[in-house]
């Protein structure tokens, strides 16, 4: 997108003057703003359908923002035999880095491997991938020996002996392109409101669904909004909906929580990723170069329920440092994590006994008795396919206007390149390449309301290094009381709820600091 020309931004405000000045029935209600929820908005504006989405805290304030950061097909699923998984994943990765191009790219992966059968092992499943991502664009998978492997990864220590093998998969900023998403959405007329809590149904006297009750955290107002479908897309948080809807109703999903931790960029140089192939307890675990630093996960805890903030657990980090220790030359410890995050998984539950670890990864859409239509599951990869897969559902269910889906060719914005007024390029911190005008774009342009959206999600300083962004959250508080016109109550306010949950990103053993 041309950087001189702006696109429609993001305007709470007039979300909610849209909201109460409508008499008709929207064509679709979407109750949820991750990935799978503004994918939706996505696809059914694209398609010309009238569609509002409300999301109770922040666009990704929950999973979507704590993923991996990879666009990929799943290289882990292949073991596992869903090739119909991998193949259809394959494929988004590929719509995914041609509609987005200015977040997804490719990233380069080894594998270390101790021996030669081991090497060709790997390289052949490897070849399998590449099969089914044919015609993708993406480079095929090869064999490198011992040199070649320590040359992609010059802090690799115990393992390669026997060479690798190296593939390409995609890599991406979650919150960058979820907001882009959004952005592109209302171009298409989609209404976004955030920090609009849904909390009860209308229904008819036939017992069907025809709207939601929503709260306006921020002004305490309600808002009633009429749908001729309602979309549940709360991730793992949809049994509690689907409980105001049923209150009989069977969960449908098994939370799991993921840990990730932040290193400095010197343990894993260069701009290669490596991919443990099977850690202690079965899983893969990829260390991955992202924004100048090294990320590091993930685990897979069955946790008892879904909260909105959770906190890793010793033993996840623990888990993750041994792993890691293994395969590198400097052994990292607490005092070397500059940030840890943990996202919680909706795993598909068909069989409660089973392990997380080998739960569906793919999505699971239920329409209710009265009409609620639940998808939950997936991955952020097959988000585009989730979404049109609900809308041709809702289109069907509700007798909604028939029309094709158009996102495979959508082009997303690039809502990093709208240029605000700011002209003062130093950054916020030595840290980071922030800088005032990446402030006042997450708030004029991004829907941006409190200063943990603007550091979590609109900028990824609170992801990247904890205690340095807790030394730049004052003056981002006072840049935003300036763009919303906002007191110092509000300031102080926003930076005693940033602490808060800014603790959740300092690992458990590693006390609160500020740098």
């Amino acid at each position: 997108m041309p950087t001189n020309i702006s696109p429609k931004p993001l305007d709470r405000h007039a979300s909610i003057e849209r909201i109460q000045s409508r008499s008709d029935p929207w064509d679709l209600v979407v109750i949820g703003g991750g990935a799978t929820g503004v994918g939706i908005a996505l696809d059914a504006s694209t398609r010309g359908l009238d569609v509002v989405l409300v999301e109770r805290d922040d666009f990704g304030k929950g999973t979507s923002s704590r993923s991996t950061k990879l666009v990929h097909g799943g290289v882990r699923y292949l073991q596992q035999g869903n090739l119909t998984l991998v193949r259809d994943a394959l494929r988004e990765r590929s719509l995914l880095r041609k509609n987005a191009p200015h977040t997804v790219h490719p990233l380069s992966f080894i594998i270390p491997c101790d021996s030669k059968l081991a090497r060709w092992y790997y390289w052949s499943g490897l070849k399998l991938y590449d099969v089914l991502a044919t015609g993708a664009g993406f480079a095929g998978s090869k064999m490198l020996d011992a040199k070649s492997v320590v040359e992609h990864l010059p802090t690799l220590a115990n393992h390669g002996t026997g060479g690798g093998v190296q593939y390409q998969d995609g890599q991406f900023d979650d919150t960058q392109l979820l907001t882009d998403m959004a952005l592109t959405a209302a171009q298409h007329d989609a209404c976004l409101l955030n920090y609009a809590n849904a909390f009860d149904f209308e229904k008819s006297a036939s017992g069907a669904i025809a709207g939601v009750h929503v709260t306006d955290t921020e002004s305490h107002q309600s808002l009633d909004i009429r749908g001729r479908a309602v979309v549940n897309a709360t991730g793992p948080f949809c049994d509690q909906l689907r409980a105001v809807d049923a209150p009989d109703s069977s969960p449908l999903v098994a939370a799991s929580q993921g840990v990730h931790i932040v290193l400095p960029k010197d343990f894993l140089p260069g701009s290669s990723a490596l991919m443990v192939p099977k850690t202690s307890d079965g899983r893969v675990l990829f260390m991955i170069p992202w924004h100048d630093h090294v990320l590091v996960g993930t685990t897979d805890t069955a946790i008892d329920k879904a909260i909105v903030e959770p906190s890793a657990q010793d033993q996840e980090i623990d888990f993750i440092l041994e792993t890691a220790s293994d395969y590198l030359n400097r052994r990292p410890g607490y005092e070397d994590i500059q940030s840890v995050f943990t996202g919680i998984r909706p795993l598909v539950q068909d069989d409660p006994s089973a392990k997380t670890a080998s739960l569906s990864r793919d999505h699971k859409i239920q329409v209710s008795t009265s009409g609620l239509i639940t998808i939950t599951g997936g991955k952020w990869t097959t988000v585009r396919k989730m979404a049109e897969d609900v809308v041709d559902r809702a289109i069907k269910t509700a007798n909604l206007p028939s029309r094709p889906c158009r996102t495979t060719d959508t082009a997303i914005i690039d809502g990093n390149a709208i240029k605000p007024d700011c002209a003062d390029p130093t950054p916020l911190h030595q840290d980071f390449a922030y800088t005032v005008a990446d402030i006042q774009r997450a708030v004029r342009y991004q829907m941006a309301r409190t200063v943990e959206d603007v550091l979590a999600r609109r900028t990824r300083c609170l992801f990247l290094n904890t205690s340095s962004t807790m030394a730049i959250a004052e003056k981002v508080a006072d840049i935003m009381a300036t763009e919303l016109k906002e007191d110092g109550d509000w300031k102080q306010t926003q930076l005693s709820d940033f602490r808060e949950t800014a603790a959740h990103f300092f690992p458990p053993s590693k006390p609160m600091e500020i740098r």
